[in-house]
């Protein structure tokens, strides 16, 4: 085997053993939430080194934010997806896929928003670019509907309601309290939007 083709075979190895471990870290999350992530465990379970983790991705951090971007990605590809014919219908069809989303992803998008770097770093921009873009998904509708309001007014009012919206869904999915089944979260979601839009002039749907 000549030198070429012994770089590929390391750098196929180390592509693979990557996605292992970012498969298990998802995994994880998932299925446990992210304290119950230790890289110990990841490294047993990926049948690596802790050594090999942090050289793989620089640290801990880099784990759980090579998944939170998974995260995110997968969010604003289901977001884009909500039609964008009608700006009110759109703008309760963005609420409820978050729902569904967060419904079939809620530890992952805990991950997303609870993480807090190691040494009291600044989260990475790049994450909150792509969070920002999500958000940035109500502004189409929200100037359809508000013509006369400026950028500023529809950047925070987007970000209102993104934030809103999302406090409903995480609270009413919350575990440790007393759980909302999605049926019922999706008709108090669907209130608020109700509630708010009348309170901007808006129609809402019913």
């Amino acid at each position: 085997m000549n030198n070429v083709q012994y770089e590929s075979l390391r750098d196929r190895k180390k592509s693979r053993r990557r996605l292992q471990i970012v498969e298990i870290a998802r995994s994880i999350i998932a299925s446990k939430g992210l304290k119950s992530l230790k890289v110990r465990d990841l490294a047993d379970a990926a049948g690596c080194s802790v050594g090999s983790v942090y050289n793989e991705f620089g640290d801990f951090d880099g784990v759980i934010l090579t998944v939170n971007r998974e995260t995110v990605q997968a969010l604003t590809v289901r977001l884009g997806q909500v039609p964008a014919e009608d700006p009110v219908r759109q703008l309760y069809g963005l609420a409820a896929t978050y729902l569904e989303f967060f419904a079939e992803h809620a530890n992952l998008l805990r991950s997303l928003f609870e993480h807090r770097m190691e040494d009291d770093r600044p989260y990475p921009d790049d994450i909150l670019q792509m969070v920002m873009d999500a958000f940035a998904l109500m502004h189409p509708p929200l100037e359809r509907l508000l013509p006369t309001a400026n950028d500023v007014q529809i950047a925070l009012l987007s970000r209102t309601l993104f934030s809103a919206v999302h406090g409903i869904i995480s609270l009413g999915l919350e575990e440790r309290m007393v759980a909302v089944p999605p049926q019922m979260l999706r008709q108090q979601v669907d209130q608020f939007l109700d509630a708010h839009l009348a309170g901007l002039g808006i129609l809402p749907l019913r």
